[in-house]
C-alpha cells in the first residue's frame, strides 16, 4: 500500500472513492491525470471534482508541477494529490505549486524516511525568494 505524505508526515490513504482516468469519470469519483494531460480539459469540471491526482512518471518530469498550478489558478479547489516518482527534496516545491499531499510508494519511503520529507514540511520556510530577500516567509 502507498503512503501518503502530508505537511505532518507518513500516514495512509484515507481516500475511499474510486479513482479512474478522466474519460471514465461519473459521479463523486478521483481522477487520474498523466503528465500529459492538458487542464484545460477539466475546464468547466473542476466544481464537480472532488480530487485530483496528477502522476509524476519520473522525477526529473516537472511537468505535474505546472499541471498543479495551473488547475488552482483555474480555480480548482478540490483536493489536489501528486502520485510517483517525487523526492523529499521535491516536497515544498510541489505545496508551493498546489499539491495538499504526495503519494509514493513503500519503497521510496524506506529510502527517504519521513524525516527527511518532515524538513520540507514547513515548505513556506524553503522559499529561496524570502531567502535571498532575508525575509521571514509570510502565507
Amino acid at each position: 500500500m502507498n503512503v501518503i505524505v502530508t505537511d505532518t508526515g507518513f500516514g495512509p490513504d484515507d481516500w475511499t472513492l474510486p479513482i479512474v482516468a478522466l474519460e471514465d469519470a461519473r459521479g463523486d469519483v478521483g481522477i487520474d491525470l498523466p503528465s500529459s494531460t492538458d487542464p484545460a480539459e477539466l475546464s468547466g469540471r473542476l466544481p464537480q471534482i472532488s480530487m485530483i491526482r496528477v502522476d509524476f512518471p519520473s522525477s526529473a518530469d516537472g511537468r505535474g508541477f505546472s499541471i498543479a498550478r495551473q488547475l488552482r489558478l483555474m480555480g480548482y479547489k478540490g483536493r489536489l494529490r501528486a502520485r510517483g516518482h517525487v523526492l523529499a527534496d521535491q516536497y515544498a516545491m510541489a505545496r508551493r505549486c498546489g499539491f495538499d499531499e504526495v503519494e509514493i510508494s513503500p519503497d521510496l519511503a524506506e529510502r527517504q524516511t519521513q524525516d527527511q520529507w518532515l524538513f520540507r514540511a514547513d515548505w513556506r520556510a524553503h522559499d529561496y525568494q524570502t531567502r535571498l530577500r532575508g525575509e521571514a516567509a509570510s502565507i
